[in-house]
């Protein structure tokens, strides 16, 4: 068979991404191995193992961090009682998280100080939300859909505030943003805007996309919030979509009368794998690969001033 494949632009690692990466690989480096990651650094298995064979370890428990150790906290931030707790042990804490999700922490402790109720909207129980909801002491609630909002119950209705999980659907955030000022017109909270640029920036690509293909690919982890977030908007547009880990997912049936195919991959996964899949889909038959007009993503992040300062003294 023939096949028309169409790489969106832009699609993979975004800076947060790039930067979290970069700090351990510098930190081993700089200190050797081991070092020590709580949590996954960023939510991809092919990532999370190059690390490990270099000598990474990651860990869900941070009492499993030996006293004293090189430990970096994830892209998705973590709560305070964390770093209280690092700090207690004693251990040598590098902070990976995305400066988007430090802003977010930075509007939730505001919200807090001005004794505000404050609403998460995003998904209870993942890393960013937890370590967003470990900011404050104050009362939080998390939701993320419209019938959560109508169920909402809360102490006072004038003294509420929102933040959001970075990397959610837009359509779907409006949407939930929407009916909470509705319902509390007193609300407080930040614009549209905070959700990251990777995220809108790789949604938009997909809604550009499909319109001129019959099959949707893309790259992520099972675990990745925005690669989920892609997934469910090709379908929501109306083409078939998969989400997959790597090419070995691809399955041949798809292709059968769907000759024309999207690929995109979710902000932490890296190009390698979206390369994997096109030598995939040449050994099914002749592609023709094209990459769409989009933007060209130039945001880079700084990474801790400490690791910078460890490399100068190394050199």
């Amino acid at each position: 068979m023939t096949l028309k494949v169409t790489l969106a632009q832009p699609r993979g690692f975004c800076a947060g991404v790039e930067r979290a990466i970069e700090i351990v690989e510098r930190a081993l480096a700089v200190h050797g191995a081991p070092v020590y990651v709580f949590h996954e650094i960023v939510h991809n298995r092919h990532v999370v193992e190059s690390l490990h064979e270099r000598g990474a370890i990651f860990v869900e428990d941070i009492n499993a961090v030996p006293e004293g150790a090189i430990c970096i906290f994830s892209a998705h931030g973590v709560a305070q009682t964390i770093v209280k707790q690092a700090a207690t042990r004693h251990l040598q804490a590098i902070d990976a998280t995305c400066p988007l999700v430090t802003k977010v922490h930075s509007q939730a402790k505001r919200y807090q100080q001005q004794g505000f109720d404050l609403i998460i909207v995003g998904h209870s129980g993942h890393p960013e939300v937890e370590g967003t909801r470990g900011q404050i002491e104050g009362t939080v609630h998390v939701l993320c859909s419209l019938a959560e909002v109508q169920a909402l119950q809360v102490a006072d209705a004038e003294k509420l505030a929102y933040v959001t999980q970075t990397t959610l659907s837009i359509d779907d955030t409006r949407a939930v943003i929407d009916a909470l000022r509705e319902r509390f017109p007193k609300i407080q909270g930040p614009d549209l805007q905070d959700i990251c640029y990777a995220t809108q920036n790789r949604q938009n690509a997909v809604r550009e996309l499909a319109h001129s293909v019959d099959l949707l690919l893309v790259v992520g982890a099972h675990n990745s919030s925005n690669s989920n977030r892609l997934c469910e908007l090709g379908k929501q547009i109306g083409i078939t979509a998969y989400l997959i880990a790597d090419a070995n997912d691809i399955q041949p049936a798809w292709l059968e009368g769907q000759p024309r195919i999207g690929v995109t991959a979710g902000a932490s996964a890296p190009e390698v794998l979206v390369q994997g899949v096109l030598e995939r889909l040449r050994a099914l038959g002749n592609v023709d690969v094209q990459e769409m007009d989009g933007i060209q993503e130039q945001i880079t992040f700084r990474i801790p001033a400490q690791l910078l300062t460890e490399v100068r003294q190394s050199c």
